[in-house]
């Protein structure tokens, strides 16, 4: 009989209680020992980069040169977008109040939902279903009843007419296309959302980083919500620039607006 701890039975099948509270294919240790997906880490430590390393860790295996190079496009793209993006706001702000850089990089990432983060995730949703269904009208004016009317990937506030990533990130995907690195199925559906809506609105409503980045995502094969998560690793590194940067120019207990500007007052008068 094994000794308590050892093993307990649920549905008449034998879990070990310690060995089994977690299970994991992703990585192996014992002392002296790491493998990630079967890999020593000593033969990846120098061999391999950095999207290399992250497509492996999701998908089990490791992506190809070109799938790699594509990747590695999205997430460069999408690294920062200024203090005025909210998530980018709150790790400078975080760190005017006296918190460290991770607690600052937390904070930000924490702001990314969706609508501020999400639309990458949502626009490869949208590729899915008008492939699925062939019906690219018939998805968008069902998105648009279920979800709201703004189309996740398309226009911009900011970057008006055209937002610069979009265009370049296009340009690489069917580059890789042609190289047979994906299929360019979903860059052709993104392209056709583009043109429809523009038809629709009688004026241009370019693709913004968002629908580009969902659609090199989509044609690597990742799911909806790894999109989500590919952009929060992305973001990430201007966030931790920015916290950086906000603790060598000091301040302390910064607002998102300056001391002398009050925000509108439109409660009972005293």
């Amino acid at each position: 009989m094994k000794g308590p701890g050892w093993a307990s039975w649920t549905g008449g099948e034998p879990v070990s209680d310690v060995a089994d509270w977690w299970r994991t294919a992703i990585i192996d240790m014992a002392p002296g020992r790491i493998a990630i997906r079967g890999r020593p880490i000593e033969d990846l430590i120098g061999t391999v980069g950095f999207a290399q390393m992250i497509w492996l860790m999701l998908r089990g295996e490791m992506p190809t040169d070109g799938q790699a190079r594509l990747l590695e496009h999205a997430l460069v793209a999408a690294v920062d977008h200024g203090p005025q993006a909210p998530s980018i706001a709150t790790a400078r702000m975080a760190v005017t109040c006296g918190a460290a850089l991770n607690q600052a990089m937390a904070s930000a990432v924490n702001m990314l939902d969706d609508i501020h983060g999400g639309a990458g995730e949502q626009a490869v949703e949208l590729y899915h279903r008008i492939e699925a269904s062939g019906d690219l009208a018939g998805e968008v004016a069902l998105w648009r009843e279920t979800r709201g009317r703004y189309l996740p990937g398309f226009g911009h506030r900011f970057h008006t007419p055209v937002d610069p990533r979009a265009p370049r990130l296009m340009a690489l995907v069917r580059e890789a296309a042609a190289a047979g690195v994906c299929s360019g199925r979903f860059a052709a559906i993104a392209e056709a959302v583009e043109r429809f809506l523009g038809e629709a609105a009688g004026k241009p409503v370019p693709m913004n980083i968002d629908g580009a980045t969902a659609v090199i995502y989509a044609e690597l094969g990742f799911a909806p919500p790894l999109a989500r998560g590919l952009f929060c690793l992305s973001r990430s590194v201007g966030i931790l620039a920015h916290a950086w940067e906000q603790m060598g120019q000091g301040g302390r207990n910064k607002g998102p607006t300056p001391p002398g500007y009050r925000w509108t007052y439109d409660g009972p008068e005293t």
